[in-house]
């Protein structure tokens, strides 16, 4: 049996690595006494497998774990079960058994939506320099590659941006694709010229026949993001 649970991560924790978070679940998972499957050899592991990994420092409301047992449970019970045995900021939001044959979070997943802060303008001056980026032809960005510096062209991966007002500055929506390559926040500032606040990701969607979807949806996520989009 493979279940998807989907969960939260938010405020402090947001500066704990990826690894670290997985590490947490790990305990968590032998600590509710779940009948987990294990990898083979001399140092077998719980066959976890995670979503499209989350920068330090953001924070995200959509973040997505697939875990494999040995015995079925039931996923309805797991929200609370968690809820004690998480750290504070780590909420479950849903969990869900998965049909067999199910495809892989990595693979399946085709964009990102993001909400991120950018406290130093406001919505009007957002609004060009987002005009300049959607009709620029290239978004040249350098990253590191095993070692080294390599450009990449991160323009086929910008799919939206908006802006709307908040607080004293403005809001960056952005909807972002994970092909060829993933973009992550820090490399959108780089290429619009900006400082932005705090990221948060609210949506990583699965594109299939010609409509989309969540890998796992909840009814509360759901109607926070239609909220804040109206």
């Amino acid at each position: 049996m493979r279940i998807r649970i989907r969960f939260a991560k938010r405020g402090r924790v947001r500066w704990t690595s990826h690894r670290d978070v997985a590490r947490m679940w790990e305990r968590a998972l032998r600590r509710a006494r779940l009948p987990l499957a294990y990898t083979e050899g001399f140092s077998p592991r719980p066959k976890l497998s995670f979503g499209l990994a989350l920068p330090t420092g953001c924070e995200s409301e959509a973040e997505y774990l697939d875990v494999a047992l040995s015995d079925t449970v039931d996923p309805a019970d797991l929200t609370d079960t968690f809820s004690s045995l998480l750290p504070d900021g780590v909420d479950v939001l849903a969990a869900q058994a998965l049909p067999a044959g199910a495809g892989s979070l990595q693979e399946d997943v085709t964009s990102c939506r993001w909400e991120i802060d950018v406290p130093q303008m406001g919505p009007d001056a957002l609004a060009e320099v987002i005009g300049r980026v959607l009709h620029a032809e290239t978004l040249p960005v350098t990253r590191e590659r095993k070692g080294r510096p390599v450009t990449d062209d991160m323009r086929p991966s910008v799919l939206a941006l908006s802006s709307r007002p908040s607080g004293t500055g403005a809001e960056l929506v952005a909807e972002l694709g994970t092909r060829p390559r993933g973009v992550r926040p820090a490399e959108l500032a780089q290429v619009m010229g900006i400082e932005l606040g705090l990221a948060r990701r609210t949506n990583q969607w699965i594109e299939r026949d010609g409509s989309r979807g969540e890998p796992l949806a909840t009814p509360a996520a759901h109607a926070a993001v239609m909220e804040r989009a109206s």
